[in-house]
Formats: C-alpha cells, sequence, structure tokens
C-alpha cells in the first residue's frame, strides 16, 4: 500500500506522469470540463470533498512552481482565496521555492483548463474555486 497521503490512483497516475511545466487543473462541481480531457471526479455530494481537501492532498505528491487562477475568485470568493494563499506560502516554505501566482479571467482560465493533462472534479460548490497547478522539479 502506498504511504503518502494522496491514496487516488487515477490522480497520483496522472501526478506521477507529469513533467516540468505541465498543469493540472482542479476545479469546483461546476466548471465545465471537455469530453477530450482526463477526467478524475471525486465529487461524492454537494461540497465533499472540498476544493481546499483536494488541494492540500495534491500538494503532498505535486511539486509546484506556479499557479493560474481566475482573477473573479479575490472579490467573488474571497474565503477561498486566502485559503488558497495560506496554503501556497506554506507550500512554499516547504518545498523551498517561491511559487509564481498569475491570474486570468474566468474565460481565459477556462481556456487555458484545456491545455492541463487532467481535470480533478471536488465537491465544492462555491465560484471560482479553480487552479491550475504547474509541476516544477525539486532539484
Amino acid at each position: 500500500m502506498k504511504k503518502n497521503m494522496l491514496l487516488n490512483s487515477p490522480l497520483s497516475q496522472v501526478i506521477s506522469l507529469m513533467g516540468h511545466t505541465d498543469g493540472i487543473t482542479l476545479c469546483d462541481a461546476g466548471l465545465p470540463i471537455p469530453e477530450a480531457n482526463n477526467r478524475i471526479d471525486l465529487a461524492l455530494v454537494k461540497d465533499v470533498p472540498k476544493f481546499v481537501e483536494v488541494l492540500k492532498a495534491t500538494i503532498e505528491e505535486l511539486f509546484v512552481e506556479r499557479v493560474l487562477l481566475a482573477e473573479e475568485i479575490k472579490t467573488v470568493n474571497p474565503a477561498v482565496y486566502q485559503q488558497v494563499l495560506t496554503i501556497l506560502s506554506e507550500l512554499e516554505q516547504k518545498q523551498n521555492n517561491n511559487i509564481q501566482i498569475d491570474f486570468v479571467s474566468h474565460e481565459q482560465f477556462k481556456q487555458k483548463t484545456k491545455e492541463t493533462k487532467a481535470f480533478v472534479r471536488s465537491g465544492e460548490c462555491s465560484p471560482y474555486a479553480n487552479i491550475i497547478l504547474y509541476s516544477g522539479v525539486p532539484f
């Protein structure tokens, strides 16, 4: 059995296949997911699991060098935004690197998701609880 925290096989596999600068989208229950993309659906019921829980579990295995968020999260969902900032700050300490945070409009964000390796759908039912994590290298 895996020793690390992340037990979801499809998610663990995607992370293991990611190379430098590859992206993975973590999203709320409402973000549109194109048919052609790899979909890892963790949503069980409304708000289970929460977006932040999925983010925390994912970064246990993924070395992150950059993230992309929709600009709208700052004003429409400030509670989740602040949680994300706190998590990323803690991750920087743990990884001993600076994580670049970029913002685009929600429409641009949806376009950028099409370039990612997979979509990981949470049960989150609050707006703009979405992030693209870009892989770095731990050396």
